[in-house]
């Protein structure tokens, strides 16, 4: 290779005052132009001191960068190069402005926040993120475990269960409402969180956590049916009890402790099981009334507590794999004189057929896809301060950057649930260059894009979009 072919001759010069680093973030700015996002943190957040002021400047800066890709404070610099912050709306805050005010919040600052997510969970519903929300919406309640590293961040000094050190949130995500073919549904968006210390068990604070939810989701337009899933770790008398209270269907996993769910299954003829369309051949259901929570330590019968009520228990019974097989001390190779089945129990109020309401609880498992995209596509794989209420603004900081991600594909790309990495890749990272012209900015492209015309015609339906009041 001659010596003009190389690399070597690309000279490299850091000149370029036009230059838009993550142009098409554009998109993301201009749907919170609309939903008034600006205006609800300039009401709701009142951070104390100097280190409060202009929370609305600071807050999106700290959005913008999460979703430009910047998985810490300092990463929030790169918008402030070039005219970046042209196609933001506002000025970007300096990384140590953006520290100081991260720390400065205690836990009610943090809940300040709540209250803007509140508001902007109802205006994006009004503005048709969410095809037939008010008929029916169903909503995952789960906790996440988020390491962190070293002794200095409050409340995760302690150990966690798994040996780690960390944070224990918990999400309430919407996992989908009716659609058409016009118009695709969307999953995965937030509805709530709720930062925990890392030594919470699973179910801590939540009976309180699912009221809140279910306020949300009156507040932001649900008359319907409202159907809460949780796993096991939500199997309480006072999970159940909020959701009565709440008049909200619910299905949770059970645990099989002591003997009385075993004895029932093992009481179910052979004949009374339904084959069911599973990975695994010989999958099959059951259904039984059950009545949890009436007894107490040692089997003490609870008959004077008002939550005691029968439910449906349904039982999904799976034959075990090779590999369990062979953990239980079974030669995978010869079938044993009995079937060995793995057995996973639920209790729920809802009505319908027993094969689809198992199939719907079964699906509870996608809640893990967007806590996937919260921490590797956001950045909640670690929190940036040692403050309680900092990393708690930066929790909800988080999920309003990864809900701005899915309404934005529902109402300016018209597409349904995609993980926040591809939308990033293919519209936001796209470089760009202001130009002036007639009085008008102009944001230049590069040539043969292959999304260009999904940006372009994304941003006309956004701008389209009636300005949010109330």
């Amino acid at each position: 290779m001659s010596k003009s072919c190389t690399l070597d001759r690309v000279d490299v010069v850091a000149d370029d005052e036009n230059a838009v680093s993550d142009a098409g973030l554009l998109l993301a700015a201009t749907l919170s132009d609309r939903l008034g996002l600006a205006a609800l943190l300039s009401e709701h957040l009142t951070v104390p001191g100097s280190a409060g002021a202009n929370p609305v400047r600071k807050a999106l800066t700290v959005i913008h960068s999460l979703l430009a890709g910047g998985d810490c404070i300092e990463d929030v610099n790169a918008l402030r190069a070039g005219s970046t912050g042209a196609v933001l709306g506002h000025r970007v805050a300096a990384s140590s402005t953006v520290g100081t005010f991260l720390r400065a919040f205690s836990f009610s600052h943090a809940r300040q926040l709540d209250a803007v997510t509140r508001r902007l969970l109802a205006r994006a519903v009004a503005a048709g993120a969410h095809v037939g929300f008010a008929e029916s919406v169903t909503v995952d309640i789960d906790s996440t475990l988020c390491e962190t590293y070293g002794l200095a961040k409050d409340g995760a000094r302690g150990v966690m269960r798994t040996g780690l050190r960390g944070y224990h949130p918990l999400l309430a995500v919407i996992a989908g409402t009716p659609a058409t073919n016009s118009a695709p549904g969307i999953s995965g968006v937030v509805a709530h969180a709720r930062m925990r210390r890392g030594r919470s068990s699973d179910s801590t604070s939540a009976p309180v956590f699912i009221k809140e939810t279910i306020s949300r989701l009156r507040g932001a337009g649900a008359t319907g049916e409202i159907v809460l899933r949780a796993d096991s770790g939500f199997y309480l008398s006072d999970v159940v009890t909020a959701c009565r209270n709440n008049d909200v269907r619910f299905s949770i996993t059970a645990r099989m402790i002591g003997t009385a769910v075993k004895d029932k299954i093992a009481a179910v003829a052979d004949e009374d099981w339904t084959p069911i369309d599973y990975f695994l051949p010989g999958a099959a259901v059951t259904e039984f009334e059950f009545t949890p929570f009436a007894t107490g330590p040692r089997g003490k019968l609870l008959a004077s507590r008002d939550e005691i009520h029968p439910l449906r228990m349904i039982v999904r019974r799976t034959p075990i794999t090779d590999a369990q097989a062979r953990n239980r001390g079974h030669d995978p190779g010869q079938d044993p004189l009995f079937a060995i089945y793995d057995y996973h129990p639920m209790i729920t109020d809802r009505t319908g057929e027993i094969v689809q309401v198992e199939a719907d609880h079964r699906r509870h498992a996608e809640v893990e896809l967007t806590i996937r995209d919260l921490k590797h596509d956001m950045a909640l794989n670690h929190f940036p301060t040692k403050s309680f209420g900092g990393n708690a603004a930066w929790l909800i900081l988080n999920t309003i950057a990864h809900n701005l991600t899915r309404w934005t594909s529902r109402l300016g790309l018209n597409i349904a649930t995609v993980m926040t990495k591809k939308i990033r890749r293919r519209i936001y990272n796209v470089t760009g260059r202001l130009v002036r012209t007639a009085r008008r900015l102009v944001l230049r492209l590069p040539r043969r894009w292959p999304w260009a015309d999904q940006i372009t015609a994304a941003l006309q339906r956004l701008r389209a979009l009636p300005a949010a009041s109330g």
